[in-house]
């Protein structure tokens, strides 16, 4: 209340309809405070919203609809009820690769679905390399498109991709598409129309939820960032890239674009379809009949463990998983990501793995693309090298990929980005491999990202003027939600 009813009433002149404004706003502020309550994780984040809520319940009202309300209560249900409980039974104890799933447990609980044997799987590195063959994978369809991307462009590549999923869906294939709220706020109803015309199924995330489309872009805060594609239950794609010309290193403003998807071609693919089915229900309130290759393709030797995490978990999945293989680097801890804010415990454990010895290191572009984010991950990165961990910074275009590489026992690509949003609040997916064939790949494919950036030094970091200090570590104190 202190303070509060000076912006009101600066708003609302009228005394009555002020009254009316002030009490209700205070009645709404009461009903967060108890939501934040039920729904705390952490203590400190609660704690600041509460007192806020309390003592100036106007804007923190506004505040909290943007950053702080969750309403995925149905989305978990969905997960217990029809989706993840049921991934054991469905992938047949065939598939099931029990020993690496023994050797990565809290991997395998996270994703509520043991590694998956039989896999074949291939590093698509750049967007020439990715879109030919996620382009080649749609035209070899016969059966269903599953595909969904956090942004969409309606440009010379974000064209072809429609083109490519028009043909198949006048084919007679089944194509769905699910597009984020928020990331394609900017995407053309004409773009969406010309697809449905085509007989090709579009959603958003949100549609199907009235109260989260009536707030609209003020809900920011939670995204489905996830960008996976799958074929006939037998292909799946995912990694870094989103559908547009920057992605194909056609912009002018960032040239050159790093980015890195994978292609898995067996029974993770049948998982990646399922996390797609759970989206796609909680999205529009239609169950997919799943597509399931009989017998199921099982292709290669690749043990492939593919996890779906989001702010619909009852437990901070995504951020216990990264902790886990954090904390099991004996030798090297390889991090590539484009924003880097990381969280106290993620910093912690990083600090600890270098303490042990380990060769930490974190790959992160020297282009900004968010400059916010940037700034944090300046004074982030400031801090890690005081701790003993190496930051590079990518010289060679923006660095877009998301890839995290432990000794050589386990790599990780996929959507997560290394900050709090992706840990906590987005919905992100991650493959996890542990064969020594796509271990050699990634390892490769980072000693030549690494070749291309530079080290930040202590030098360097002494020699930035006082006032970029400033905005970096200001920005830093936003990390939460950035």
């Amino acid at each position: 209340m202190f303070g509060s009813d000076g912006w009101l009433s600066q708003l609302i002149p009228d005394r009555p309809i002020f009254t009316v404004v002030f009490w209700l706003n205070y009645a709404v502020a009461v009903v967060f405070a108890v939501s934040e309550v039920l729904r705390s994780r952490t203590s400190q984040g609660s704690i600041g919203w509460l007192l806020s809520l309390l003592l100036l319940p106007f804007p923190t009202t506004l505040l909290y609809l943007i950053f702080g309300l969750k309403l995925f209560d149905d989305y978990a249900a969905l997960q217990t009820h029809t989706g993840r409980e049921l991934r054991r039974v469905r992938a047949g104890r065939e598939i099931l690769d029990l020993p690496t799933s023994a050797e990565w447990p809290v991997l395998s609980n996270v994703s509520q679905l043991p590694f998956l044997g039989g896999n074949d799987a291939e590093l698509l590195i750049d967007g020439k390399a990715t879109f030919a063959s996620i382009f080649d994978g749609i035209s070899r369809a016969r059966s269903s498109v599953l595909v969904q991307f956090y942004i969409i462009r309606d440009d010379g590549l974000g064209r072809e991709f429609a083109d490519r999923l028009i043909e198949r869906a006048r084919a007679g294939v089944a194509v769905h598409l699910l597009y984020d709220d928020v990331g394609c706020f900017w995407l053309p109803r004409r773009y969406k129309r010309r697809l449905r015309e085509a007989g090709v199924n579009v959603a958003g995330f949100n549609q199907r939820h009235r109260i989260l489309r009536l707030l609209g872009p003020t809900r920011i805060n939670y995204r489905n960032h996830r960008k996976m594609l799958v074929v006939d239950g037998k292909e799946a794609w995912t990694g870094g890239f989103n559908v547009g010309d920057e992605y194909m290193g056609l912009s002018p403003k960032f040239g050159p674009w790093r980015d890195t998807h994978v292609r898995v071609v067996g029974p993770a693919a049948v998982a990646a379809a399922l996390t797609f089915r759970e989206d796609w229900q909680w999205a529009t309130g239609e169950e997919l009949k799943p597509d399931l290759p009989s017998p199921i393709v099982v292709p290669g030797e690749q043990p492939v463990l593919v996890m779906p995490t989001g702010p619909a978990d009852m437990l901070e999945d995504c951020a216990i998983a990264f902790s886990e293989v954090i904390a099991r680097a004996e030798r090297r801890l390889w991090i590539v990501s484009p924003y880097f804010v990381p969280d106290v415990d993620m910093q912690t454990a990083l600090y600890a793995a270098a303490m042990r010895g380990v060769d930490v290191r974190v790959l992160v572009p020297k282009k900004p693309d968010h400059r916010l984010v940037w700034l944090a991950g300046i004074a982030h990165a400031h801090r890690m090298i005081s701790h003993g961990v190496k930051v590079y910074r990518y010289t060679t275009g923006f660095l877009h990929e998301k890839v995290i590489l432990v000794d050589d026992r386990i790599a990780g690509v996929g959507t997560v980005n290394f900050d709090n949003r992706s840990f906590r609040i987005n919905f992100e997916i991650t493959l996890w491999f542990t064969h020594p064939d796509m271990i050699r790949d990634v390892d490769r494919m980072l000693e030549e990202d690494f070749s291309n950036a530079v080290m930040l030094t202590t030098q360097a970091r002494d020699k930035e003027t006082p006032a970029m200090r400033f905005l970096s570590e200001a920005a830093r104190l936003l990390s939460p939600v950035l």
